[in-house]
């Protein structure tokens, strides 16, 4: 974690259109940066309205301060080294020392000025996603504003108007931008802290990465054949278990800036689409799901009642997105008998393995070399053995008895007696 004051002087200031008079003298206020990809459950805020903040999964919320009575933020648009998982990290493009970058929280009604620094190599802007502003501040290059070049800083300012589930993201060279991680969430909170209350609050965007085994870049021209489904940039066994006390009403807000559609499925539990990016779903409007279809540049909040005590799965529904590295050109060998061919291969090559003749498990379980900065197909180990999931993966860890701000890992679930699936003999 690294905080930067005053890196950029006041003749590094690049003003928006029409805001010269109101923001021209102030100071550029501190931009945190913050590279560990370790879930970071925020703080009551220390100033402003009151509100009851969101835990973004392997995330953080940005710091802001109050001036003349706006809601001042540093966004820096940069680099960024950002590990997916254990064992691999990527060379992205995001915001503060992260991708995505951090959350923004603000409340219905705040004036709130954004200082968007870029130390990219190229010029960008922001776009924020479903929000009610004026046209010059939507961040379409070339539309509604001159792109924000290299080494410049521009100032975004508008109203928060309205309450709900947001995102912010590049609209100048878009495919690129968002292809190498540049995203993050916007939450605007409603003036009543008690509307819409809930006592567990998590966030994360839905995004897909092409990175060849043993690179570290994306390739930013793939259309639709990714290898590396993620959620909020980290993809399973690094995506942090959501804990949730036992009892509690939990809210997931997902973002999708991924190029498909993904179906989240929920195990355990029933929960009911309580919003998305138009605004707050009417009760009489809602019905009990499992799985809820998050479509591109779509928002959904999910609430449920976390009821039942467990470890329970999280993930998308289409299968090839919970696997990691995938490979599009693996032939399939399942029924094929190798063993004389493998014989003959052995006696050539000590090291050969036999893969897919029975199925795909055995990518799981083998320890045969891959290249660095790689993670296997399907991984994880779980207290009954491999998982064998990898990408969209994780899980929804219920507990009795956590306090109100736990969100530390508590381990596996201990199963009572006689509650868990066993052979027949």
């Amino acid at each position: 974690m690294v905080s930067r004051r005053g890196f950029l002087s006041s003749t590094a200031t690049v003003l928006g259109a029409g805001l010269v008079s109101r923001a021209g003298a102030a100071s550029i206020p501190e931009a945190m940066i913050i590279t560990d990809a370790k879930t970071m459950p925020p703080p009551l805020p220390p100033n402003g309205r009151p509100f009851n903040p969101v835990v973004t999964l392997n995330g953080w919320s940005a710091p802001w301060r109050m001036k003349d009575g706006w809601k001042e933020f540093h966004i820096v648009a940069e680099p960024v080294i950002r590990e997916m998982a254990p064992g691999m990290k990527a060379t992205l493009w995001g915001y503060n020392g992260s991708s995505p970058g951090p959350t923004i929280e603000v409340v219905e009604g705040d004036k709130v000025r954004l200082f968007v620094t870029n130390k990219l190599p190229e010029a960008t802007t922001i776009h924020w996603h479903g929000q009610r502003l004026p046209n010059g501040m939507d961040g379409v290059a070339g539309l509604v504003q001159t792109r924000i070049p290299i080494g410049k800083t521009y100032v975004y300012e508008f109203e928060a108007k309205r309450p709900g589930t947001f995102m912010y993201h590049p609209h100048a060279d878009e495919m690129t931008q968002m292809a190498m991680g540049m995203m993050g969430f916007w939450v605007t909170h409603p003036k009543n802290p008690e509307q819409h209350r809930v006592d567990r609050d998590f966030v994360f965007l839905l995004n897909g990465y092409d990175i060849e085994p043993g690179a570290s870049t994306p390739k930013t021209s793939t259309m639709l054949d990714f290898n590396l489904w993620s959620w909020n940039s980290r993809v399973f066994p690094g995506i942090d278990p959501l804990v949730c006390r036992q009892g509690d009403r939990v809210r997931i807000r997902i973002g999708n800036l991924s190029m498909t559609s993904h179906p989240i499925h929920l195990h355990g539990h029933e929960f009911e689409v309580t919003g998305t990016d138009g605004g707050w779903v009417p009760k009489s409007a809602r019905w009990p799901e499992v799985t809820t279809d998050v479509g591109v540049g779509q928002m959904r909040a999910i609430e449920f009642d976390a009821t039942d005590l467990g470890d329970w799965a999280f993930h998308c529904h289409k299968a090839h997105h919970t696997m990691n590295a995938m490979g599009h050109d693996v032939p399939n060998m399942i029924g094929v008998d190798h063993r004389k061919v493998a014989n003959k291969i052995i006696k050539i090559i000590p090291d050969y393995m036999v893969m897919g003749e029975r199925g795909g498990s055995d990518m799981s379980e083998m320890e045969m070399p891959i290249p660095d900065n790689t993670l296997p197909m399907m991984t994880g180990t779980g207290p009954f053995g491999p998982v064998e999931m990898g990408g969209m993966f994780t899980t929804v860890k219920i507990r009795a008895g956590l306090t109100r701000n736990d969100y530390k890992d508590p381990g596996w679930y201990q199963h009572p007696k006689g509650t868990v699936a066993y052979e027949l003999k």
